[in-house]
């Protein structure tokens, strides 16, 4: 974890270091059935990409997410409320964007796809059991699992709009809707008691992903060295 974090920071450095608009804006990632979850500041640049055509662009970045609470899917079972977390994710887009300018107003529509690894995982037994409790059909649960955590790769699709205020300063609004998961395999067991009754239940969920699905919510300001609507815009989150 340590050489991970050490990456993350050179690699945001590097990439500051080229940039040549800059930003300060507020995100925000809204999982479906998890919890609000922030990026960890200053470690989250997005927007450094390159110009194919006056209307295409390529663009990457990176993002250090401070998850508070995914879901797993591909259980027995369903849950509403969140299985994993709190967590550090390090999120990787690369998008197609179609640039459309005018004199003091961009609009950009992007979509591609993204990389993503969540470490310091921890399981959210609370929700596990009340989840696992109903679905057996038992009194009292407490379940005891290990799991795999692996890196998952998703899709996602949004747009951003950017309106400029003066030559230098901008304001920029941008959603996106990510649909990505990552292999998490449980294995383990639990202990229920029904009709005074105590048991020891194995259990094997080999097939379990985490579902990093949802919406992700930007606002901020850019500031230009070149005027207004210059591109591409590189701005730090």
């Amino acid at each position: 974890m340590r050489n991970l974090l050490t990456i993350t920071v050179l690699l945001f450095s590097s990439m500051m270091l080229h940039a040549q608009d800059f930003g300060l804006s507020f995100s925000y990632f809204i999982p479906k059935n998890g919890y609000f979850s922030t990026p960890v500041s200053p470690f989250s640049i997005r927007g450094i990409g390159v110009n194919l055509t006056d209307f295409l662009a390529l663009e990457t970045g990176a993002s250090l997410y401070r998850m508070s609470g995914l879901n797993v899917k591909d259980l027995p079972f369903e849950s509403i409320d969140p299985l994993v977390g709190p967590n550090f994710t390090i999120f990787i887009p690369a998008e197609l964007v179609i640039q459309l300018k005018g004199s003091n107003v961009q609009f950009d529509i992007k979509g591609g796809g993204f990389f993503f690894y969540g470490f310091s995982q921890h399981i959210l037994y609370g929700n596990l059991d009340r989840a696992m409790r109903t679905f057996y059909n038992q009194e009292v649960l407490n379940a005891n699992l290990a799991f795999e955590n692996k890196p998952g790769f998703g899709y996602h699709a949004g747009m951003e709009l950017t309106f400029y205020v003066t030559n230098q300063v901008g304001i920029s609004l941008e959603s996106n809707y990510l649909m990505g998961a990552s292999a998490f395999p449980l294995s383990g067991s639990y202990i229920a008691s029904a009709n005074s009754v105590t048991e020891t239940v194995p259990v094997n969920y080999p097939d379990a992903k985490i579902d990093l699905t949802g919406f992700e919510f930007s606002i901020g300001l850019i500031f230009s060295s070149g005027g207004g609507g210059s591109y591409p815009k590189k701005r730090r989150r």
